[in-house]
């Protein structure tokens, strides 16, 4: 892949953050998700390459853009495939809360991983504790290593999830190690990110989350340097059942950032919607706004944070 492609899927994160941003607070997260789409599909076909969406929106049925499946672009190379989530977090842009991202991942043809199921098991680190986690092993063993990784005392460290009733036995259980916990409501491909870059204060993201946000994670944290480590997450017998017909055995298989981003031609972009532990939100001014975005590329292994003013004249949505 061309590496000036990096810069342009920016193009495409900004278009979708700052239609998203537009919505903060309104209460409509199905609106800001729409809007975001919108603008994110509308800067892609105006990129000149030819992209397959593997990872998107979801059934064509039910969403008529950035579906799986859909090509986008106005190039030619078929042979990059595309992950995306032109809105992640759509219900912390409806109630004003931090951490939503307009997020792209592009890798060569076949070397996303598609995940079965809606759900995944989680344990993602930065580079210095990459080598330490096990996802088979128990929460307080994983702690205990990668505090060790990081010349840590266990107490030191910060541990994220989201805050959800799943995971109520797993946060008293990383209580009792003495960690500290950061409990978000949403935004766990922020929460990855944080995990890896130095001062951002959290250390190791744990717990279920999207499928679709744990392989853009993936795509961040390898070029990075990080890990993760998940599991396919069935919720009920019905789910174990669709698994097993998907051919894929059983869910206690664990996949690596490896497993679910492979090759080395990989790129991630991500734009604030809201402000978050990695990226600020969108700012809004007299006739324009200014985004804040990162691109990476594991090639090179350049992380590139980018502050653009943007500049009205019409359109007041890009």
């Amino acid at each position: 892949m061309d590496r000036n492609l990096a810069l342009e899927m920016v193009r495409a994160t900004e278009a979708g953050a700052l239609a998203a941003a537009r919505w903060m607070g309104k209460g409509n997260a199905q609106s800001a998700d729409e809007a975001a789409t919108d603008a994110m599909h509308h800067a892609f076909n105006s990129i000149n390459f030819q992209g397959n969406i593997v990872l998107g929106e979801g059934d064509p049925q039910f969403f008529p853009k950035l579906y799986d499946g859909e090509t986008v672009g106005c190039g030619t190379d078929s042979s990059i495939d595309v992950a995306v989530d032109p809105l992640e977090c759509n219900n912390s842009v409806a109630f004003g809360r931090t951490n939503a991202l307009a997020v792209v991942a592009m890798a060569p043809h076949g070397e996303f991983f598609v995940p079965p199921l809606a759900y995944m098991e989680k344990i993602a680190v930065g580079p210095e504790a990459a080598s330490a986690i096990n996802l088979a092993e128990p929460i307080e063993e994983n702690l205990i290593r990668i505090a060790e990784a990081k010349n840590y005392s266990t107490a030191d460290l910060t541990v994220v999830a989201l805050d959800r009733p799943r995971h109520a036995e797993l946060i008293e259980r990383v209580r009792k190690t003495g960690a500290r916990i950061h409990l978000i409501p949403d935004g766990d491909v922020s929460a990855a990110m944080a995990v890896a870059l130095p001062g951002t204060g959290v250390d190791v993201l744990v717990g279920t989350g999207g499928s679709v946000a744990g392989v853009l994670a993936a795509a961040a944290l390898r070029c990075i340097g990080g890990e993760i480590q998940v599991r396919i997450a069935p919720r009920d017998n019905e789910e174990m059942n669709l698994l097993k017909e998907k051919g894929f055995g059983s869910p206690n298989r664990i996949y690596r950032a490896v497993d679910l981003v492979k090759g080395d031609n990989v790129m991630f972009a991500a734009t604030g919607v809201t402000d978050g532990d990695t990226l600020n939100g969108v700012r809004y001014r007299a006739n324009g706004a200014t985004t804040h975005s990162v691109v990476m590329r594991l090639a090179s292994r350049t992380r590139r944070f980018i502050v653009t003013e943007h500049y009205f004249s019409d359109d007041p949505s890009y």
